[in-house]
């Protein structure tokens, strides 16, 4: 039996630094479990567009090099249309809840949640805070959150 394939996007404000690390390690993680036909598309948005077309902010892909995980971005902003293309939209704070919710079609498919939804036993804090204006242990604690969420986001999801 097939089961049918889920799309699923990572937001932030502007995808350079938490989304596109979301993405990479989210991918990374799929490849790693083998799960890569269960997923129809995997990305990263911005609901803002004053980045779009850069890469991820040198720290975040850093910090995913580091880890042995691939980033291969550039920045994008979130659209109407794109709650038609994804199963999930998944956020990092509640500005980009606030935001997707505003932004989200009435009709649309997809299920908006803060990535911190699949925080287990509160292991971290529930919001990935934005690392941009901080040092280096900001990208690399989000690195840890956002690998423990996307974790947790497999065995909860599929």
């Amino acid at each position: 039996m097939t089961r049918e394939q889920i799309s699923v996007a990572f937001v932030c404000l502007g995808n350079i630094c938490r989304s596109p690390m979301a993405e990479a390690v989210f991918a990374n993680l799929v490849k790693e479990k083998g799960l890569q036909e269960r997923f129809a598309k995997i990305d990263s948005f911005g609901t803002g567009g004053w980045h779009k077309g850069e890469d991820p902010d040198s720290r975040s892909a850093a910090t995913c090099r580091k880890h042995g995980v691939p980033v291969n971005h550039k920045a994008q902003q979130i659209r109407g249309h794109h709650f038609d293309d994804f199963d999930y939209i998944i956020c990092m704070d509640d500005m980009n809840l606030r935001n997707l919710k505003r932004l989200k079609p009435s009709d649309s498919k997809a299920k908006i949640y803060q990535f911190g939804h699949w925080n287990k036993n509160g292991k971290f804090r529930d919001i990935v805070d934005d690392p941009y204006y901080g040092g280096e242990d900001g990208f690399e604690y989000n690195f840890k959150q956002i690998q423990y969420f996307s974790e947790q986001f497999l065995e909860a999801e599929l």
